[in-house]
């Protein structure tokens, strides 16, 4: 009972660190407009990977990492911001939602990986864990069972608000003139890139 009430708790966690519509989100957004749901959906599992490392970090009890993460914010916020920064560029410079190709193994695992570093980078993500991780009781995640309950359950709580939102985005992608998203990507690779300039801001100060 106290391992389901874990699963239960984690994949809230999860939940509730994808949730927030951040740089992350705008992206997800952004590729399943330009390449449909699978693109986008591949790029918000990477994020659900990246949630679930963190996961497995509060599991295993590994503070000295997390420590050391949260000293470092200064550069991840430098390298996430510029990667940002070059994504939003790329973006403003893609062809119409409308004549993208379907996005290619390789495109996907592409997207997954970005996604998958760009969470690790985000010193908010950190953040966040630290303080969800404290209303759990580190005994329940001591056991090999509870470990896996908190390490899945964030994953599969990340990885539904994914799903969600990719199905949302792609059914408003196939009621949209192709014209009219065209200046919608625009704007998300805009947004990529004050984002982006914010960290590298953040990162400098």
């Amino acid at each position: 009972m106290m391992t389901l009430e874990l699963l239960g708790r984690s994949m809230l966690i999860g939940l509730a660190i994808a949730a927030p519509v951040g740089p992350i989100g705008l992206l997800v957004i952004r590729r399943t407009l330009e390449q449909g749901q699978r693109a986008g959906l591949a790029a918000g599992m990477g994020a659900a990977l990246a949630d679930a490392l963190y996961g497995a970090i509060g599991a295993l009890g590994l503070g000295s990492l997390a420590s050391l993460l949260a000293s470092q914010a200064r550069w991840l916020q430098l390298l996430g911001g510029l990667a940002l920064v070059v994504i939003g560029a790329r973006s403003l410079r893609t062809p119409p939602a409308a004549l993208q190709p379907a996005a290619a193994p390789a495109a996907l695992l592409g997207a997954v990986l970005t996604t998958f570093g760009l969470t690790l980078t985000n010193p908010l993500t950190i953040a966040s864990f630290a303080a969800m991780f404290a209303a759990i009781d580190p005994q329940a995640a001591a056991t090999p069972a509870g470990a896996l309950a908190l390490v899945g359950g964030v994953c599969a709580g990340s990885a539904l608000w994914w799903l969600g939102l990719t199905t949302a985005v792609a059914r408003l992608r196939r009621t949209l003139a192709p014209a009219m998203l065209r200046p919608i990507g625009w704007l998300a690779g805009a947004a990529l890139v004050a984002l982006g300039m914010l960290g590298i801001a953040a990162g400098i100060r």
